[in-house]
């Protein structure tokens, strides 16, 4: 192949690239844009990719309602993804590590028991959920969005692909320095599953402040409302009112965006390494 083909090639790759990117963005671009047009701008059968005239008051709107509280909604979501977040590494990192390192009778068939939940639709765990959490009382309150998923499958499938492929030398100098199991789990494995664990972290929160349908399930006052089902109802009540939905929806996305453009080289890192070995 010569040097011309071979550019051309590239040339051409690169063009797809750009056309797919610019199509992926452009509802992200054109939503960012509503969120700064006036009402009557925003609800015009004209679309316009730039705001004229430019203006915020969509943002002091929706920030200063009284019916809807976004901030206080924002900050439940907050809380609620990163605990979620933070509890799913604490339960799967010593289950995959053990499912992975360890030799013990039947860890054949816990590993496929456990990846079986996975097809499992969520819908059916709705009631048993809700049952378990009503009978700890926790409904109308954050540990209701921030538990009852944490133990999922997924993590721990997705930590023992990791672990699988650290080197098993490393832990064969420590035992002969004299470490014992969980020394080895808490110093070298799970320092060196940093990439992994970032990117379960950040899947993690994203499943939690993304989730619609369980947090209106259990969270029952708008005080205790998450930042999607708080939309959602806020969309009923301003079905028309398309510069405060997308003033809503940037709201929502600032933070999952932070948070990956934060991790990026963790998480590629980690889903790269993590889907290479089973």
């Amino acid at each position: 192949m010569t040097r011309d083909v071979r550019g051309l090639r590239r040339a051409l790759l690169h063009l797809v690239l750009v056309v797919l990117a610019a199509l992926y963005l452009s509802p992200l671009v054109y939503m960012v844009s509503t969120s700064f047009k006036t009402r009557a701008s925003a609800g015009s059968t004209e679309p316009s990719w730039i705001p004229d005239p430019f203006t915020t008051g969509a943002y002091r709107d929706i920030l200063s309602s009284a019916d809807s509280p976004v901030v206080t909604w924002f900050v439940n979501s907050l809380v609620a993804a990163t605990g979620h977040a933070a509890l799913v590494l604490v339960t799967a990192a010593p289950a995959a590590y053990a499912l992975a390192r360890l030799r013990f009778r039947g860890r054949g068939v816990i590993f496929t028991a456990i990846v079986a939940t996975l097809f499992v639709p969520p819908v059916v765990l709705l009631i048993p959920n809700f049952l378990i959490v009503n009978e700890l009382s926790w409904v109308d309150s954050l540990p209701a969005v921030i538990v009852p998923s944490a133990a999922g499958a997924f993590g721990v499938f997705f930590l023992r692909q990791f672990f699988l492929t650290l080197p098993a030398e490393l832990e064969e100098a420590a035992e002969l320095d004299g470490c014992d199991r969980w020394r080895i789990f808490v110093a070298i494995a799970l320092p060196l599953a940093r990439p992994a664990l970032v990117t379960l972290f950040l899947l993690s929160f994203l499943t939690n402040w993304n989730d619609f349908l369980w947090p209106l399930y259990v969270l029952l006052s708008p005080e205790s409302l998450t930042l999607p089902a708080g939309l959602g109802n806020f969309q009923s009540a301003n079905n028309i009112r398309y510069d405060l939905l997308m003033a809503g929806a940037v709201i929502a996305s600032l933070p999952v965006l932070a948070l990956y453009l934060i991790a990026q080289r963790w998480v590629i890192e980690g889903i790269s390494r993590s889907g290479l070995k089973g």
